[in-house]
């Protein structure tokens, strides 16, 4: 038996013996090929893992294919704003979630307008802003599980003049997470369909 490898490739040269046994008072010779289990074993286990190796090249195919199509299938974007008409929302004695009953958008319906609530229908990165116009005291806050992320505030003693206001953030978010804003005690916002609003969009799944 003689081995060669060049690299990555390689060639298997082997040579077989041929036993010619003759009769006396036959015409015919057999001839029986030897053998060789080092050989044999070798191209068995080269064949399981070929198998081995297609197999998981099927899987990882598969599992891109199918990451593809959850990116390209799951898409979720909204934005909504007050909806109150010319009045202002608040002051309230107490924080009050706000529902920003103007839908302008929300593709993959994850915001509620009647709660101003937005859960999560997937794992991800998503981005929110908060944006506001008030023309006294204005506190919004953004929160995600009962858990103050982001707030944005503007505080006016006197009546000198409307004040805008605003912020943003990134979230990691699992499925049913939940994000919503507040509307600070004693505070106040103006509640048109253009002034206050509340977005948000699936930035990546994970």
């Amino acid at each position: 038996m003689h081995y060669s490898f060049d690299k990555d490739k390689f060639t298997i040269l082997y040579s077989s013996t041929l036993v010619i046994l003759s009769q006396s008072d036959s015409e015919n010779a057999t001839g029986t090929q030897l053998c060789h289990p080092d050989i044999y074993n070798f191209l068995k286990e080269f064949g399981v893992m070929t198998e081995k190796v297609r197999s998981m090249e099927a899987r990882l195919k598969d599992s891109e294919t199918r990451l593809k199509e959850t990116t390209t299938r799951t898409k979720v974007i909204f934005s909504a704003a007050g909806g109150r008409g010319d009045i202002s929302i608040g002051p309230f004695n107490t924080e009050t979630t706000l529902a920003f009953k103007r839908v302008i958008t929300n593709i993959g319906d994850a915001y509620n307008k009647y709660t101003g609530v937005f859960i999560a229908p997937v794992a991800g990165i998503y981005y929110f802003s908060i944006f506001y116009h008030s023309g006294r005291n204005g506190t919004l806050k953004l929160y995600m599980n009962n858990h103050l992320i982001a707030m944005t505030h503007h505080y006016q003693p006197e009546q000198r003049g409307s004040k805008n206001g605003g912020n943003a953030v990134f979230l990691q978010m699992q499925t049913g997470d939940q994000v919503y804003v507040c509307l600070g005690p004693n505070s106040q916002v103006w509640g048109s369909n253009y002034h206050t609003t509340f977005s948000g969009y699936l930035v990546t799944p994970i």
